[in-house]
């Protein structure tokens, strides 16, 4: 039997407690305590108490009297018991520097050397290995180059394309409006610079325009006229 104590309502086992909601109401009951006894102790005997506690799901909660906060705690405490609780943490992140300050000044030498500077330390082999890299490089940045412009002309053929198709279209319908209105022979100026986009014979015809007989008839319509052409 694990140690316990009286209660009203009988002896407790100290164990911990299998039912996991059972666990975290007992919890949240005896962290209110200790907070209650960490504030009395504070007010009574002008103590400064620093409590930190970490719950079975990662819960985080904190008490630290109001005179004092808890790196301030932290400081007195390594005062008092001459322990450095941060070296380690201090160490490796001195570690963790050299570490990058050397690939730091590596990379800069890299680029230095790829600029065509910095070059009388290296050996031979060192020479011919920088030349392959900046080879290979070089080979990188021409693929790129020529794929972006195989896919620039790819754009703009497709465009070049699109044109062709809405200038054919405009001229079909130049086409069908010679027998919705009729065609005849005009000057060489007439319609001449639109047509000439469609470079074939087209360009050396024009079209006119005349009434069709199912338009309305205009001389009885009382405008006074007695003859009305459009071509």
């Amino acid at each position: 039997m694990g140690e316990g104590r009286k209660t009203g309502r009988g002896k407790i086992e100290i164990k911990m407690i299998e039912n996991t909601t059972n666990r975290q109401v007992t919890y949240s009951k005896r962290r209110g305590g200790l907070f209650k006894k960490a504030k009395e102790l504070t007010v009574l005997c002008d103590a400064q108490v620093c409590l930190l506690m970490l719950s079975s799901t990662n819960k985080f909660c904190e008490y630290c009297s109001p005179s004092t906060n808890t790196k301030a705690v932290f400081d007195r405490y390594q005062q008092a018991t001459r322990i450095d609780i941060w070296e380690e943490q201090y160490n490796s992140m001195q570690k963790e520097l050299a570490q990058l300050t050397d690939t730091n000044n590596r990379l800069r030498r890299e680029i230095s050397q790829r600029m065509g500077e910095d070059l009388d330390d290296l050996d031979m082999r060192q020479l011919r290995g920088l030349e392959q890299d900046i080879e290979e490089s070089l080979n990188t940045v021409r693929g790129r180059k020529e794929k972006q412009i195989s896919s620039q002309t790819e754009t703009f053929k497709k465009k070049v394309k699109s044109s062709e198709v809405q200038h054919h279209m405009l001229l079909q319908k130049l086409v069908e409006a010679r027998f919705n209105y009729g065609y005849v022979d005009g000057g060489p100026n007439e319609f001449g610079p639109l047509m000439d986009l469609s470079g074939g014979e087209a360009a050396h015809q024009t079209y006119g325009f005349r009434v069709q007989p199912s338009q309305p008839n205009l001389h009885g319509a009382g405008y006074g006229f007695h003859e009305l052409r459009l071509s």
